[in-house]
């Protein structure tokens, strides 16, 4: 039977189909009492016009007659493991006649079927859950997940910013017996976003404490090796692996707090993309920067800068909904963007006005009590002898984004005892 996270979950997301119920029966694996962890994800963004962002997408006009790839670091562990696929944003559904995943610590390859059938239809605005597949899958585990798209499809939903290296590749290449770290796909090119890949859940005894980081390309892990797993939640998950939690990564590059912009804003994607995940104990709310900075820079040139009473105001109304649904909530301060972009084609990020701003929003972060706890990135990553900047062991490069050394700093900065 479901756990009643998993049937509020449902219920909150609307449109979730399993595999099953597009079918119209049973569960292939209602038989089989289990609960179910959502072990990754991936928040979903519609895909933008090529004049309505200042960053490309990435991703071909169109796919037909071509197999994805895409890898993924799990958290916790399972016995099972099932695919979500998302279609949300879409206005066209989409056909996968094919599926298969691959774990690397069983170096075992498996089909995927949904309602018992190979081929499925994700629904325009919708999302499909497939049945169990028996691949046992420990915590950290690499998974491999291949779609085969007949086509053509147009995507209308996707997730921008992988921070991995996912194939495409014509034909139907959904190989069970792919080799441990190779993409074995012929005429293969790469990409770095999630193509209706939303999400991976693991079966579990017992339910897993489950911790959700929302932010923007800084929880996203803008900066950090790419492959490597290196992201803040990445590291977190690493430490809490012992605790059997799952950290789920809900970064949205570009996103803000309090308007949509590379994706819905915060406050419209926090039910779906927190709240509605089984077993979910806590949040990390890492939002902001991009409400500061994308103003007058050549993301919104007319924009004027936010208030902090407009800031406080956005985070109070996520904090009420988290202790409504008694899930605990971590506000992150805002980490330093001195120079950030610089050089490169977005201009006006950074500004004086917008530095004293953010420091009074971190203030107001540090000293409101909106929140359960603080996790102080702001105070892990600066440079003590300029704390308008980012220390520079802790810089990718381009001063925005933190890199490997500095992404662990931000997971060391928050607490375990926060958390749970």
């Amino acid at each position: 039977m479901f756990s009643t996270s998993w049937i509020r979950a449902m219920a909150m997301s609307g449109s979730l189909l399993s595999g099953a119920a597009l079918a119209g029966q049973a569960p292939a694996d209602a038989a089989h009492a289990a609960t179910w962890t959502t072990t990754w994800m991936a928040s979903q963004q519609p895909v933008w016009a090529p004049d309505a962002q200042p960053l490309p997408t990435g991703l071909p006009e169109t796919i037909q007659d071509a197999t994805i790839l895409q890898r993924v670091r799990i958290s916790a562990g399972g016995r099972r493991v099932r695919l979500v696929l998302s279609n949300r944003y879409g206005r066209q559904a989409v056909h996968v006649e094919a599926a298969g995943m691959y774990g690397l610590a069983a170096r075992l390859g498996r089909p995927v079927t949904f309602a018992g059938r190979a081929a499925v239809t994700v629904p325009a605005g919708g999302m499909v859950t497939s049945d169990a597949v028996d691949l046992d899958a420990p915590a950290l585990d690499t998974v491999t997940v291949s779609l085969y798209l007949p086509g053509p499809t147009t995507l209308g939903s996707f997730h921008w910013d992988g921070r991995q290296t996912a194939y495409i590749a014509p034909g139907n290449q959904v190989n069970l017996a792919r080799p441990a770290g190779e993409p074995a796909m012929r005429a293969a090119r790469t990409f770095q976003a999630r193509i209706l890949l939303a999400a991976i859940e693991a079966e579990t005894p017992v339910p897993r404490p489950t911790v959700v980081a929302i932010g923007d390309s800084i929880t996203e892990g803008n900066g950090a090796t790419p492959d490597a797993d290196r992201r803040w939640p990445d590291q977190l998950a690493n430490r809490l692996a012992h605790q059997r939690a799952a950290v789920l990564n809900a970064g949205i590059s570009g996103g803000q707090l309090l308007r949509d912009g590379m994706g819905e804003s915060g406050l419209a994607r926090f039910r779906h993309d927190v709240l509605a995940v089984p077993h979910v104990r806590s949040v990390v709310v890492a939002l902001g920067i991009n409400d500061i900075a994308w103003p007058g820079s050549t993301f919104a040139p007319d924009r004027k800068l936010p208030t902090v009473d407009e800031l406080a105001g956005g985070y109070r109304k996520l904090a009420a909904q988290a202790r409504a649904s008694g899930v605990r909530v971590i506000g992150a301060t805002i980490t330093p963007f001195a120079g950030a972009l610089d050089g490169s084609p977005i201009q006006g990020y950074f500004s004086p006005e917008k530095e004293a701003l953010r420091q009074r929003v971190n203030h107001w972060i540090r000293t409101s009590g909106t929140f359960d706890a603080v996790a102080d990135f702001d105070a892990a990553v600066r440079d003590p002898a300029h704390p308008e900047r980012l220390l520079p062991a802790f810089d990718s490069g381009d001063h925005l984004h933190p890199g490997d050394q500095g992404y662990a700093a931000m997971a060391a900065a928050i607490d375990d005892a926060q958390l749970f």
